[in-house]
């Protein structure tokens, strides 16, 4: 028996490969119906399969198949951006709560680019209110022992990021935030974990998405859950 085919196609990839190349209103508009099958489909799908993995983590998280709660614009908004492209050559599946959408809080997601995927934990702090700073930045100033052991556990296979915010400008700086200062300064964590194209497209691949998100889960509650103990 042939085994069972992935979610993910070659055709997701070459699709925002040529994107890439023809970020233009035209070319897009000759190729919505591909976009739709190689790109909307399989992240609905995708969707579906990994919601209850999710789910089991977190029972707040909102999955609901809509832009801005689950999956990301394709379209840019140039209004007062650098990059005048009108197209994202990516895109992303969220899986977060009602809190984390509307005040920032963190996520498990998936992304795609004509490059590969990543798949993580990220929690970017959108005001006062948000779950990074109620939680996670008074917890990583007093816990860095317990944050060494997750950059112990998890640094072999997964990257880690952090963001400041520096009179307006997002700072990214590598590596995994240990120190009270750093804390002090944080406005976004990342951790994520990186797939080729060949490793995305193979059956197994919904099972290791659901492995990094339960891998960064502890972090995940760190940064956002009131209910989180070390």
């Amino acid at each position: 028996m042939a085994p069972k085919a992935g979610i993910l196609r070659a055709e997701t990839f070459k699709f925002f490969r040529e994107l890439d190349r023809n970020n233009n209103k035209p070319w897009m508009d000759a190729n919505r119906e591909r976009y739709r099958e190689a790109v909307v489909e399989p992240f609905r799908q995708l969707l579906e399969s990994f919601a209850p993995h999710a789910l089991k983590l977190d029972r707040g998280i909102l999955i609901t198949g809509r832009t801005n709660e689950n999956f990301s614009r394709i379209n840019r908004d140039i209004r007062f951006a650098r990059d005048k492209t009108p197209y994202r050559p990516h895109y992303y599946l969220f899986l977060r709560t009602h809190d984390a959408i509307k005040h920032g809080g963190p996520q498990f997601y998936l992304g795609v680019t004509k490059n590969g995927a990543t798949a993580g934990f990220r929690n970017y702090s959108e005001d006062r209110g948000s779950a990074l700073a109620q939680y996670g930045v008074p917890r990583g100033q007093g816990n860095r022992a317990w944050l060494a052991r997750q950059k112990k556990r998890l640094g072999r296979k997964f990257d880690s990021y952090w963001y400041s915010s520096e009179k307006k400008d997002w700072i990214k700086h590598p590596g995994w935030p240990l120190e009270t200062e750093e804390w002090i300064k944080l406005q976004a964590w990342v951790v994520r974990r990186s797939f080729s194209k060949a490793a995305a497209v193979r059956p197994n691949f919904v099972d290791e998405i659901a492995k990094v998100f339960r891998d960064v889960f502890p972090v995940y509650a760190f940064t956002g859950m009131p209910s989180w103990k070390p």
